[in-house]
């Protein structure tokens, strides 16, 4: 068990990141019109594929299920961000970013940057930031190695 001070710093760390997360996802979405689902999805494709990813790698990427990938990318595909393709050699479909998607990430990226700054970043003393780095590497660690 834990103790009462421990679970209510438990809950102090997860409603932080809650709030700083909401707020970059909702500077984001009100500046750009992306989700943070979509946003996800394009900077997937745009950094890990150079534009296009299997959809099972996509999938994987995101840690969703494939079910919930495809209903998301086939109303992506409605508005003309992404487009599926079958892969011709093999089984499976392949995920492109369109030019109206690579369009709206390049103009998302600074909105996000400056949403993250200002929601995190600026807060933060370099002691704060030592420490959050220390703890990141700790509990990466501890959980990779589980």
């Amino acid at each position: 068990m834990i103790s009462e001070e421990e679970m209510q710093l438990w809950h102090r760390w997860k409603g932080s990141y809650k709030n700083i997360f909401g707020s970059v996802v909702k500077d984001m979405s009100e500046k750009t019109g992306l989700s943070e689902g979509d946003f996800g999805i394009l900077d997937r494709l745009d950094l890990y594929g150079k534009g296009k990813l299997r959809q099972q790698e996509l999938a994987d990427l995101m840690d969703w299920t494939k079910s919930r990938l495809s209903h998301h990318l086939t109303r992506m595909e409605k508005r003309g961000l992404v487009l599926r393709e079958p892969i011709e050699t093999e089984r499976g479909v392949q995920v492109i970013i369109t030019s109206v998607g690579k369009s709206i990430l390049d103009d998302a990226r600074p909105v996000v940057s400056l949403a993250i700054r200002e929601h995190f970043l600026n807060l933060l003393t370099e002691k704060d930031i030592e420490s959050i780095t220390s703890l990141a590497e700790k509990t990466k660690t501890k959980s990779s190695s589980t």
